[in-house]
């Protein structure tokens, strides 16, 4: 097991939202990062959060998220609760305050909290008792923060610096929290346009406020740019008849081999994940040679400990 010095950069209490974090913390995490991967071939342990306990509070399924951040915090020696909601006290109508506050009770010092409702992570935050963390692992449609600084890592592995970039984020704006999170830290970052492409019904009223430019069309959309990020339609939060079918969505704004030939020959290919192929991507570009959408999962975990870590001071 590897043992660290405590880190020596900006403290970090929560992790809520993109919004309120600085460039210089960005960079902190990506620095910290870039050490566990390259240490990820001969070092599998660290002993950062040695006699601490981390909880996995998703009131939304998630196997992907859940397990990166299991795995993790496991790296980084944490003991790891993954609290089926369905049968805690929560089904029980215990409020989401009273669960957090017995846990703190039980030592546990940082809450990895998913949720369907807007703004629940920044409610516990802003209300526990305690010196515990709070990390916003995606809340409603507002923000998935680890995954745009996932994302925006896995960019920046492959073209180095973000200011000469332009950077589409296609599908679903409207009930996305990964879109909101994209276009806050690649502004933050420096990208040189941010595009978003995908039909009027899948556009937020509020989309013009957020320094992007906006197309409608897939090919338009896709001209020249340097990366482009596939959003799944998220079926689940939308009003029936927002699409037509998954079929014509496709016909219209899935991504193909032919439509990714109007990006740069070296375009990187992004998703966050679960994939629909067929719907928003086809297979030969999910498995073709510009995806990195396998890089993502993996720099994921090294994101998630970087963190956690920053936490854990």
């Amino acid at each position: 097991m590897k043992k660290v010095k405590k880190n020596e950069f900006t403290e970090l209490q929560h992790l809520l939202s993109i919004k309120e974090m600085d460039v210089a913390l960005i960079n902190e995490i990506f620095s910290s990062a870039d050490k566990f991967l390259r240490n990820n071939k001969s070092i599998n342990k660290y002993d950062i959060l040695e006699g601490k306990t981390v909880c996995n509070l998703f009131f939304e399924n998630s196997t992907r998220t859940q397990t990166t951040f299991e795995i993790a915090a496991k790296r980084l020696s944490a003991d790891v609760i993954n609290l089926d909601i369905a049968t805690s006290s929560q089904s029980k109508g215990e409020s989401i305050l009273d669960l957090i506050n017995n846990l703190i009770a039980m030592s546990v010092n940082i809450f990895v909290v998913r949720h369907s409702k807007p703004g629940i992570p920044e409610l516990i935050a802003h209300n526990i008792k305690n010196n515990a963390h709070v990390i916003n692992a995606g809340d409603g449609n507002k923000e998935h923060p680890t995954q745009a600084l996932l994302d925006a890592y896995t960019i920046r592995s492959f073209k180095k610096e973000f200011s000469g970039l332009k950077v589409a984020i296609v599908g679903d704006i409207e009930h996305s929290r990964v879109a909101k999170s994209e276009i806050y830290i690649l502004n933050k970052l420096g990208t040189k346009e941010v595009r978003v492409i995908g039909p009027e019904s899948l556009m937020p009223k509020s989309i013009k406020e957020l320094n992007v430019k906006i197309f409608n069309n897939m090919e338009e959309g896709l001209l020249d740019v340097d990366a482009v990020l596939m959003l799944r339609i998220q079926k689940e939060r939308m009003r029936k008849n927002t699409i037509p079918s998954e079929k014509e969505y496709f016909k219209s704004f899935g991504l193909t081999k032919d439509r990714l030939k109007q990006a740069k020959k070296d375009c990187l290919v992004l998703h966050p994940g679960p994939i629909n192929r067929g719907v928003e991507i086809d297979s030969l570009v999910a498995d073709g040679d510009q995806s990195v959408i396998l890089e993502q999962v993996k720099n994921g975990i090294a994101i998630r400990m970087a963190v956690m870590e920053k936490m854990i001071n």
